[in-house]
């Protein structure tokens, strides 16, 4: 099983998500917890296209963190 980093961003009426590791992988969702369901699907789904047309799978290198700044 591999984990990839996923953004979320919260825009002024809905939310979006991404996956840096997988270029053009969106999804987006009017609330949190709709887009993380759409980004999962969005997931499969684009690395189903991969496999299919003979893609390499990439392997997850994003990491993602926060930096409290006091």
């Amino acid at each position: 099983m591999k984990e990839y980093t996923v953004i979320y961003e919260r825009g002024s009426e809905n939310w979006s998500a991404y996956v840096p590791d997988l270029p053009g992988c969106i999804a987006t969702g009017t609330t949190r917890e709709e887009v993380e369901q759409q980004i999962r699907e969005a997931i499969a789904f684009h690395l189903e296209g991969m496999r299919r047309h003979g893609e390499p799978i990439p392997e997850p290198t994003i990491e993602a963190g926060k930096v409290a700044i006091p």
